[in-house]
Formats: structure tokens, C-alpha cells, sequence
């Protein structure tokens, strides 16, 4: 059973979904607005507010694709089909829409669903946190909470820069949305990293407990170092020192590599509790909570099953979706536990999942055709929309590879094999023969992180995302880096710049 008490009364959980509606109210009961939202009842109800946009839901409050994963149509899509990592093919049957097929091959065009949205996802976080920052700072709430506040809005406004570049930048609500500047990347980077480490220093030191889901000190300084790791991309000038001590300031919050052990789970090791019901907190840094009908959902692995096994596994039909291209999944070596996760040839219920896929859109791939993933089995209170596994947003792993790649680009790739050797153990494997080079600390990115919503940026910081690849025979050109701003986005606001490469 999952139980989280994260904020209720003294305590709020980033769940919670009777944010507050009306935030312009300036009585409760005998409270005056200011001595509301200085309370610990009012500050609470606030970050509610901000964390109520975080998890992945297919609508809310009338806004479709919300939501940073669990759901489909926005962020998470948007992301993980454009790489090599995952793709749905639009079927034989007529099943599944044509634009994840354009995503995959890079094809993607200004109008897309899924594009606008991601965007407008993103702009209503930062409309709530801007919204709460107001409040809590006319309160005199405690500078904690402002704090926490106000890294939320840096990690919103760090996606947006990772998936536009110059997009609109303000800290107010005040101004229409017609009328915000476009913002450079570099004055949006500026933005985050000053936000970040202004605020990262008053935020709570626990991990887990109240903590699960939420911005504390450790989840900050992650994103600060994906900002820094990432700063090549979007500035022109690496910062590879300031992300390793980012990284550094991380590891002072005394996570671990979770254990892998044999056991007997479906996926038969212990690894597979990083994608459970509820994130370890040894290895999670920020979890996305979901609980069926309560909170969001994970459709990941009943998306990617089809009806008939997903009825044999789960109790309840899959959605017959997402495969993984047959180039990815055979660079895992046959001894890695993490190729457990991936399913092709017989299974239960009559499926037989082919390694080879004729076409992913023209209409595409025969129903039974490619590799599925069951990294996130389906856990807890799960049905046919989806499951209960909460989401990992960032895991020490990942900390552990940014460290890594950090010290070989550096020069220093002796003081990498550590860290690169621990994961690889892990998983079964060896430790690497010699010191690893930046293509040792590339793979080992996609072995460990697949589905989580990393691959895009990493590709783009290897120079490998414009490269031909399975169902892309072409390379890309350079504008695919960035998405285009959402048409939709710039009927709102004419004087909104599109990104070159794009029509005009």
C-alpha cells in the first residue's frame, strides 16, 4: 500500500489536488489574506498549488497534456519520442495518431498537439508559481518556503529553455501574456542559475517523508547541475567544474546506488523497486507520486503491451503502443539486468513480439510488430488507464553519470571509472577494462536512464540526435535541436520570434 503524508496540516503532499481556486480571496474565516498565507495551513496550500501541476494527467482544469510524466500527448512524449529511445507506430488496425511516427524521425511540425500542449503545461506551472511567490512574499511567509517556491518555477522555466530556447520570461502575472518579452537562452539560463543558487541553500536538508515529491536542497542543486551540464547547448560556454560541484553538493545528501538482488518479482531483481509503487529513497532524489484515480497514473508499461498479454500479465487489457527501436535494444549485453525489461518473441495470450519493424507510419508496423518495455511494471492500484508506479524525475544514478562525464571531459577520466564501474555492477556487469571516454559515459546514460526522460538532452549534448538511426535514414538539420513555438502560442502573442528553421 502507498501511504504518503507529505503535507497535511504542518505537512502538504505535492499530490494534492484541491489546490486552491481562488487565490484572490482576502478573508478565511478571521484571517486577512497576509496572516493566511503566513500560516503553515496557507504557505502549504500554496506550494500545493504548484506541485498539483507537476504530475502527468491527460486533462486538468480544462488544459490537455499536462503534466511532466505519467500521461501521454505532452513533456514526456514530446521528449522521449524525438530520441532513439521509444516510438508508437501508427499501426496497421488504424491505432495510434501519426505524430508520434514524426517525432521519431524528425519531422515534427509547429502545429502539433503535442508541442502546444507542453507549452501551455509549462506556462500554467509558472503562472501558479508566480502566483505563490506573490503571495508568500506580501505574507512574509517563511523564506523556506518562498525559496521552495521559487526553484519550482526555475526547474518549469530550465524545460522550457531546454525545449524552445528564447522563450517568454516573467515573474509576474501582472503583465498579458500578449505582451511578456521573449526572453534570449542565455537570459533564461542566467534566470535559472541565479534562481537556483540563491534558494537552493534555504531549502530542507530530509530527504523522503514529507519531503517525497518535493524541491528540498538536494533536488534543487540536480537541477542546477543538468542546467550547468547542459550550459554548452544553451550558452555556448561548458561549465563542466560548476556541474561537478553541483554534483558534489548533491552527494552530500547521502544517497546510494539502490541494491540489486535476485528476488521474485516479475522482473526478478530488486532493481526494478526504483520504478515501483513508491521511489527507494536511498537512489530517488524527486519522485512524481501517482496513484490511480487519486493522483495521475502511469500508463508507460500498459501502454506498451498489447491486449491480449497485458490481459494474461495484469488482469486487464494494454494499449498496444509503444515499442523500442531494435537498435536500442540490442546494444544491451544479454547479462545486464536491465534487459529484463524489454519483452520480444513469444509471450502469454497468443502475442509474438518481432524484433524487426517494417514501418513505424506508413500506416506502420503490424499490430504485434517490435520490442516492448516493462521498466515501469504495472505496481499498486492499477487498471487499464494506467498504474500507480510513481515517476523518477531524478535519481542519484544519474548524479553518479553527470559526475562521470563531468571529470572525462575534464581530463580527468581515471577519476570517472569509479563512478561509471558502480553502475555497471550493478547491473551485472563488468567493470569497465580501462579509464571510460565520453562514448563509454554516453552509453551507459542510455542503458541506465532509457524511459526516463533524459535521452533528447543527452543525445543533443553528445552530438548524436541529427544523426540517421532506425526509421530516420536521414541526418537531421541543426534547427531539430530546438521545437518550434507552438503556433497556437505565437497567434497569442505576434511578436513572438520563431526558432530559425521553422516557418515564419
Amino acid at each position: 500500500m502507498k501511504i504518503k503524508n507529505i503535507f497535511l496540516t504542518g505537512s502538504l503532499c505535492f499530490l494534492t489536488l484541491f489546490s486552491c481556486t481562488d487565490l484572490t480571496e482576502t478573508v478565511y474565516d478571521k484571517y486577512t489574506e497576509e496572516e493566511f498565507y503566513s500560516t503553515s495551513e496557507g504557505m502549504n496550500s500554496l506550494l500545493s498549488s504548484i506541485y498539483a501541476q507537476i504530475p502527468g494527467e491527460f486533462t486538468r482544469e480544462g488544459y490537455n497534456g499536462v503534466g511532466y510524466a505519467g500521461a501521454d500527448n505532452g513533456w514526456y512524449d514530446m521528449n522521449c519520442m524525438s530520441s532513439d529511445e521509444q516510438v508508437i507506430p501508427h499501426r496497421n488496425d488504424g491505432n495510434w495518431q501519426q505524430d508520434f511516427a514524426r517525432f521519431h524521425k524528425h519531422g515534427w511540425l509547429a502545429s502539433e498537439g503535442i508541442i502546444e500542449n507542453t507549452w501551455n503545461w509549462l506556462y500554467r506551472a509558472i503562472f501558479k508559481a508566480n502566483q505563490a511567490i506573490e503571495l508568500l512574499e506580501k505574507a512574509n511567509a517563511d523564506a523556506s518556503r518562498i525559496a521552495e517556491a521559487k526553484v519550482a518555477r526555475a526547474f518549469f522555466y530550465y524545460l522550457l529553455m531546454d525545449d524552445f530556447g528564447s522563450v517568454p520570461l516573467t515573474t509576474n502575472n501582472k503583465t498579458p501574456s500578449s505582451e511578456i518579452p521573449q526572453a534570449s537562452r542565455k537570459e533564461v539560463f542566467d534566470f535559472v542559475v541565479n534562481e537556483l543558487t540563491e534558494n537552493a541553500e534555504l531549502l530542507s536538508n530530509t530527504n523522503g517523508g514529507a519531503y517525497y515529491g518535493r524541491f528540498n536542497k538536494w533536488a534543487a542543486y540536480t537541477v542546477l547541475a543538468k542546467v550547468y551540464l547542459n550550459a554548452e547547448v544553451y550558452t555556448g560556454e561548458a561549465k563542466w567544474t560548476e556541474c561537478l560541484a553541483a554534483c558534489n553538493k548533491v552527494s552530500e545528501g547521502g544517497f546510494t546506488l539502490h541494491p540489486a538482488v535476485s528476488n521474485d518479482s516479475p522482473l526478478g531483481n530488486t532493481y526494478y523497486e526504483l520504478f515501483g509503487d513508491v521511489s527507494p529513497q536511498d537512489e530517488t532524489i524527486l519522485s512524481i507520486f501517482a496513484t490511480v484515480d487519486l493522483v495521475s497514473r502511469n500508463i508507460y508499461g500498459v501502454r506498451s503491451l498489447n491486449g491480449p498479454h497485458a490481459q494474461v500479465l495484469f488482469g486487464f487489457s494494454g494499449w498496444n503502443g509503444t515499442i523500442v527501436p531494435s537498435d536500442f535494444y540490442m546494444k544491451y549485453a544479454d547479462n545486464d539486468i536491465r534487459k529484463k525489461q524489454f519483452l520480444v518473441g513469444p509471450q502469454d495470450g497468443g502475442t509474438n513480439y518481432t524484433l524487426e519493424v517494417n514501418s513505424i507510419d506508413i500506416p506502420g508496423a503490424d499490430p504485434q510488430a517490435g520490442v516492448r518495455c516493462l521498466k515501469f511494471y504495472p505496481a499498486g492500484k492499477s487498471t487499464g488507464g494506467g498504474a500507480s508506479n510513481d515517476f523518477p524525475i531524478f535519481r542519484y544514478a544519474d548524479v553518479m553519470l553527470m559526475m562521470a562525464e563531468c571529470h572525462v571531459r575534464l581530463g580527468n577520466a581515471g577519476t570517472a571509472k569509479p563512478f561509471i564501474d558502480a553502475i555497471r555492477v550493478r547491473a551485472g556487469l563488468s567493470a569497465l577494462d580501462s579509464n571510460p571516454t565520453l562514448d563509454d559515459v554516453y552509453n551507459e546514460r542510455g542503458f541506465e536512464l532509457n524511459w526516463e526522460g533524459h535521452r533528447r538532452q543527452d543525445m543533443i549534448r553528445f552530438d548524436k540526435f541529427l544523426l540517421s538511426r532506425e526509421f530516420k535514414t536521414a541526418e537531421s538539420p541543426d534547427f531539430r535541436k530546438l521545437f518550434p513555438i507552438p503556433t497556437a502560442a505565437r497567434n497569442a502573442n505576434p511578436s513572438l520570434n520563431q526558432n530559425p528553421g521553422y516557418p515564419q
